[in-house]
């Protein structure tokens, strides 16, 4: 019978919901949704496929444990209790990467690590009957969260964080990542037959993340996992069936019209690389444009964007401008809805209309919102009318 494990599954402040339809549709049991962070079910192939196909959490991790502490002695023993020797081979490297403490007693990160540290130490020492472990093996990195005194570990089975696919080599100031975009792209009724334009495109993310959606490429595809080399969990044919599997679900004829301008030709540039780095360059037009010069002839498309902050100061003054440039122009086109996220609080002034729905959304520490001006919907096509 296969080993069934807890995954937790991190994703930024806002956007559980869309990684547990992402879940759902993987085929797993959501076991708890929770700020930041979806919990579910699946067995070591899982493990497998939820980092190669999953588009917007930050990283997959198999969950070990969970206990009360409220004192440096109550987390050594329940450390100390996890029963290591299940996961860690006795020349597995292992140490506590990340700790995080929220409204807990014990808050300190160095010290959470080194005493867990010494814990596993403790356990391990016992099980495998030796007392100096070489680590010179593969990789098992903790992640811990204390939350109001309860400790969940975690050991992480992705390695460099879900948002870098192997695609973007070179980004603009201040990007957006990947994992955000194709979360909030999902938060749109956009699809692969629809118009997607972004005037402010950067490094091409918005425009990349879609087009890997509508050809169904998977995120996890030109990249590899830390957890490939954890051969006493997970069989190798595991991560070679995920890849056959990716492979066979893309659909190398997708036709689409996504379109991605900058006012910088260098960042173009930069875009059309990454695009060729994802396989996606065919189906995206790139474009050096101004947001003033932002327009198309067809109906019902979609803007999605992620304009200026002005987060330096020198930047702020020009914010006005841009916002009012892209609102004018988004009005000329005829019948197109806009999505649009910022941490600018005078985003809908300047655009001249308020959002149909805003939805309020952590980038890191970074409060933004994600304003939707919502257009009317195209009509329905009869049955066997032509694309």
């Amino acid at each position: 019978m296969k080993n069934v494990y807890e995954l937790l599954a991190p994703c930024h402040f806002g956007l559980e919901a869309v990684l547990k339809k992402e879940i759902l549709d993987l085929g797993y049991d959501v076991v708890q949704v929770e700020d930041g962070r979806v919990t579910f079910l699946a067995d070591a192939d899982g493990i497998c496929r939820a980092n190669m196909f999953l588009r917007t959490t930050e990283r997959v991790l198999l969950k070990v444990g969970s206990f009360k502490a409220e004192t440096f002695e109550e987390l050594f023993q329940g450390t100390r209790n996890i029963p290591w020797e299940n996961y860690i081979p006795q020349d597995g490297k292992f140490w506590v990467a990340k700790a995080s403490s929220v409204k807990s007693r014990l808050f300190s990160p160095s010290d959470i690590q080194s005493i867990m540290k010494k814990a596993m130490v403790e356990r391990l020492k016992g099980r495998y009957g030796i007392s100096w472990f070489s680590e010179t093996g593969s990789s098992y990195p903790l992640r811990v969260f204390l939350y109001k005194d309860i400790v969940t570990v975690g050991i992480d089975t992705t390695g460099e964080s879900l948002h870098k696919r192997g695609y973007r080599t070179l980004t603009s100031k201040a990007p957006i990542t990947e994992t955000l975009a194709a979360a909030l792209i999902m938060l749109t009724p956009w699809r692969a037959d629809r118009i997607l334009v972004d005037p402010f495109c950067g490094s091409g993310t918005f425009p990349i993340e879609a087009a890997m959606m509508a050809a169904n490429m998977a995120p996890g595809m030109n990249r590899s996992f830390l957890s490939e080399d954890w051969k006493n969990l997970i069989p190798r044919k595991l991560w070679y069936d995920a890849v056959d599997e990716a492979e066979d679900l893309v659909n190398r004829q997708a036709e689409t019209d996504i379109q991605g301008y900058d006012i910088d030709g260098e960042i173009i540039k930069a875009a059309r690389q990454n695009a060729r780095q994802a396989g996606v360059d065919h189906m995206i037009h790139f474009q050096q444009r101004p947001v003033k010069e932002l327009s198309h002839p067809k109906k019902y498309g979609f803007l999605i964007t992620n304009p200026p902050y002005g987060e330096r100061l020198e930047e702020k003054a020009s914010l006005p401008g841009i916002y009012r440039e892209l609102g004018e122009q988004f009005k000329k086109l005829d019948s197109w809805s806009a999505y649009v996220i910022t941490s600018y609080e005078e985003a809908e002034r300047y655009m001249g209309r308020k959002a149909d729905r805003n939805r309020k959304i952590y980038n890191g520490m970074m409060k933004t919102y994600f304003y939707q001006f919502l257009g009317p919907k195209p009509p329905r096509r009869k049955t066997g009318e032509a694309e």
